[in-house]
């Protein structure tokens, strides 16, 4: 992955390129030399912004049901309560 940086100018002027730099990664566009927005592809963004899964439905995943989990059980001693 290749970060790219244009100034707000070169953007306008050559939005096709922006857009080719893009697909090889983020573009960083800047306003006077500092960073203002970030273009990026649309699929890299549902990538990053993907709708979250519930839970249930990952353990419901395809596959799970042959991975076998034996974890210890955890002991936990009482004790001894000063009431004094």
């Amino acid at each position: 992955m290749s970060i790219t940086s244009l100034s707000s100018r070169e953007l306008n002027r050559d939005v096709s390129k922006a857009k080719k730099a893009a697909k090889k990664g983020p573009v960083v566009i800047t306003d006077r030399g500092k960073p203002s927005h970030v273009l990026m592809t649309y699929s890299e963004f549902v990538r990053l912004t993907g709708k979250r899964r519930k839970l249930v439905d990952a353990l419901s995943m395809p596959g799970l049901s042959t991975i076998e989990l034996d974890p210890p059980r955890a002991e936990i001693a009482p004790r001894e309560v000063d009431l004094s």
